[in-house]
């Protein structure tokens, strides 16, 4: 009866600690030396994770990678979809072992010969009516909505604990063609974006878009005028039920 129960419980202890890990974090320790000239914002929402660095100042973009996760005791594990500091691992999975007390987390691994020990502390945990990992999956042009099938090229944007990153890339080429995050609010239909990094224009720092929003049968239909001054309307599926089902 033990050996029967036991794997149940592993999984949902699995299940709990992947939710509660849920949320932003930002990197304060690396290899035992304290993080000051840059920043690093990693988020963790529906067993996706994603994360951004910029220097601290000039706000000089300086990488980004992300990917699926997985919990299972004190063994975490990534397996990147894009990664910008060296492309040709994107694919691979990693192990590293997790020690999480409270808004703290303690990430280490041998990676290429080396010791590599990250300290993450939490810096939001809010949740609302966006709180998901999110891929593009329409646009609506001369009043109908064109549907398109998040493949290997798509683009993702995770939200959790107030903040936001988008990401396009293609997993099978290991191509990276941007990334932007910061901030963000999203009440009574108004979803507000506070970018803290950008890829393409570090001259974006700082800016804030404000859109309209609305939850229609699971999806996030999002619209208003982009950075240009263009109208917009994008339609956004639930990642792990628009992409996986066309794995």
């Amino acid at each position: 009866m033990k050996k029967i129960l036991t794997i149940p419980l592993l999984f949902l202890a699995g299940m709990i600690y992947a939710q509660t890990i849920e949320g932003a974090w930002k990197m304060t320790h690396k290899d035992g030396k304290e993080v000051t000239d840059k920043e690093y914002i990693k988020i963790y929402q529906d067993g996706y994770f994603a994360f951004g660095a910029k220097e601290i100042g000039s706000n000089k973009f300086l990488g980004a990678g992300g990917g699926e996760f997985s919990i299972n005791g004190n063994t975490y594990q990534e397996t990147l979809d894009f990664f910008t500091f060296d492309p040709e691992k994107v694919g691979t999975t990693t192990s590293y072992n997790l020690d999480q007390k409270a808004t703290r987390i303690i990430i280490s691994a041998n990676v290429d010969g080396k010791t590599l020990v990250e300290i993450w502390e939490k810096i939001g945990d809010r949740k609302d009516a966006l709180t998901a990992n999110w891929v593009f999956t329409g646009r609506k042009a001369d009043g109908e909505i064109r549907r398109s099938t998040p493949g290997a090229r798509r683009t993702v944007k995770i939200l959790s604990g107030g903040r936001f990153q988008w990401i396009a890339f293609n997993s099978e080429t290991k191509e990276f063609m941007g990334t932007g995050g910061g901030t963000y609010t999203a009440e009574n239909g108004k979803y507000t974006e506070n970018i803290t990094f950008f890829s393409r224009d570090d001259s974006r720092v700082g800016a804030s878009l404000s859109f309209d929003f609305e939850v229609i049968n699971g999806e996030w239909h999002h619209s208003g005028m982009s950075s240009t001054g263009n109208p917009i309307y994008e339609v956004w599926s639930k990642y792990k039920e628009a992409y996986k089902a066309n794995k």
